[in-house]
């Protein structure tokens, strides 16, 4: 049996929008993220025939986009309750949360360029265990069926990263097709809930 997630990055957040790391700490979407999230539960009908299930991370701006994707996508309709899963928390940015990359650099010199990270910075590898176990219970608990699984963009990157695939950066609200079968995972395609006008972060053109 497969279980298939449609694994999505949140929208744009207060933080996001001011180029701030954001980690563990818990902004909300800001009002143009909000927009983002209404706008793309329309294109969910164009990736998915069904959505039997949502989980998110209980981080607010995941949390808030599960929710409004919830409302305003008809694949979503029948979804009665979502499901808050803390392995899906976006990785800890130690003692970078809330700073600018200006910040960054200036308070830290060289790291950046060099690919250092300051304590409590979360590595890969305990970021992808968690990440993992959060999947597993997801197709323990949702066994062939279609789940939207809200969360952030470190952990998709470093999901991606793990399997060997990249496809660059992800913008709020693209993501990965994830099919687990018998705990063995496999991540597919990058899809984009959004026109390029209306992304922001990753890759895009836009702030």
């Amino acid at each position: 049996m497969i279980t298939s997630l449609l694994v999505v990055r949140h929208g744009q957040s207060t933080w996001n929008a001011e180029r701030r790391w954001q980690g563990q700490a818990d902004p909300p979407l800001s009002a143009f993220g909000r927009q983002q999230a209404i706008r793309a539960a329309v294109s969910l009908g164009d990736v998915t025939h069904a959505i039997d299930a949502v989980v998110t991370s209980p981080q607010l701006r995941a949390a808030e986009t599960a929710e409004l994707l919830v409302q305003h996508a008809a694949p979503a309709a029948a979804v009665t309750s979502i499901v808050h899963d803390p392995d899906l928390c976006e990785r800890s940015a130690g003692e970078w949360s809330g700073l600018t990359t200006t910040e960054i650099d200036a308070r830290y010199p060289g790291f950046l360029a060099s690919g250092r990270r300051p304590d409590g910075f979360e590595t890969d590898d305990s970021l992808f265990e968690r990440v993992d176990r959060a999947l597993r219970s997801i197709e323990r608990r949702f066994t062939n069926q279609t789940v939207l699984a809200v969360c952030h963009g470190g952990v998709i990157n470093t999901l991606v990263a793990m399997s060997g695939t990249s496809t660059g950066r992800l913008p709020n609200l693209s993501g990965h097709r994830v099919t687990m079968t018998g705990g063995d995972m496999n991540v597919g395609e990058r899809f984009d809930l959004l026109d390029e006008a209306f992304r922001t972060g990753g890759d895009s053109s836009r702030v």
